[in-house]
């Protein structure tokens, strides 16, 4: 059993929103988490929060500045140093928590998975990573799917970071696309069955208009990003949760990833990128989740 509770830290003079998952046990170890891609922490992530704190391992889940319950503009910027930042005052504030044990995980989904990496490289007070079917290498992602969409798919994805990046230079409110798509539409989740996997971890009290848009500018920074060029420095150990059928991380990027790591513990299950989220395999990866940091936390 465990209580849930609303909690906010400070990032950067924002106020970051979380909520802190308190198991019955005395002096937890705790999980910071974050969602990924353009998410909030109610997508997919409250279950596997509850799984660990029902095992006995607190669990920190918190919304980037710009989303969901967080303060923050402009709204809906995916922007890697910003989440980067947001992640170092996140693990400051559970660091700082009363009733919580010495053991601290980061734990990242997707996109968020290349954060924790990054975060527990930086940092000496990270004991355990988990990533789950996480981005590592945006060139080769990007490049991933531009081959899956086509060439005027990825001229029309740069024409409008372009215009975005534009309105940025020149302080205006940025240029929105959707975040979810049909193959072949201009978002950054459009390819065959992101948009379906996407809308099943969605709650259906979400306003779409809401979560479903994005500043354009990611669709061509995000090449910029490589979390895999911090992973020989991540020097505690390390679960990767890799999908067979990724439609969005391609299999060499967990490769590579995997290899440059010393301590690691990789995993392969059967389905695309969102399947981990979803039953029938929610099960396989939460257990095999809570396993490893309770093996390595306590």
């Amino acid at each position: 059993m465990h209580e849930r509770e609303s909690v906010t830290f400070e990032s950067r003079g924002t106020e970051c929103a979380a909520w802190r998952y308190r198991p019955e046990a005395a002096d937890p170890p705790v999980v910071v988490m974050a969602h990924g891609f353009g998410g909030t922490r109610r997508m997919g992530l409250p279950r596997f929060a509850a799984r660990l704190a029902d095992a006995g391992v607190g669990v920190l889940l918190f919304d980037y500045r710009g989303f969901g319950d967080s303060g923050g503009t402009p709204r809906n910027l995916v922007s890697p140093r910003k989440h980067l930042a947001d992640w170092d005052a996140a693990v400051d504030y559970a660091r700082s928590l009363d009733g919580v044990g010495d053991g601290l995980g980061v734990a990242g989904w997707s996109f968020s998975g290349g954060h924790a990496l990054v975060t527990a490289a930086r940092r000496d007070d990270v004991d355990a990573y988990a990533g789950i079917v996480p981005f590592s290498d945006g060139p080769r992602t990007l490049l991933s799917v531009v081959r899956q969409q086509g060439l005027d798919f990825g001229l029309r994805a740069t024409g409008a970071a372009l215009r975005d990046l534009g309105r940025a230079a020149t302080l205006r409110s940025p240029h929105y696309v959707p975040l979810v798509g049909q193959p072949g539409e201009v978002a950054p989740l459009a390819t065959e069955g992101s948009e379906a996997g996407y809308r099943a971890i969605v709650p259906d009290d979400l306003d779409e208009a809401e979560w479903n848009r994005c500043a354009a500018r990611i669709l061509l920074t995000v090449g910029l990003y490589r979390p895999v060029s911090y992973a020989r420095e991540v020097d505690c150990p390390a679960l990767v949760v890799e999908a067979t059928d990724d439609q969005l991380i391609p299999a060499g990027t967990v490769a590579r990833l995997v290899d440059r790591l010393d301590d690691v513990e990789r995993v392969r299950v059967e389905g695309d990128h969102f399947a981990p989220y979803l039953d029938p395999l929610f099960d396989t990866v939460a257990d095999r989740q809570v396993a490893f940091f309770e093996r390595q936390l306590r």
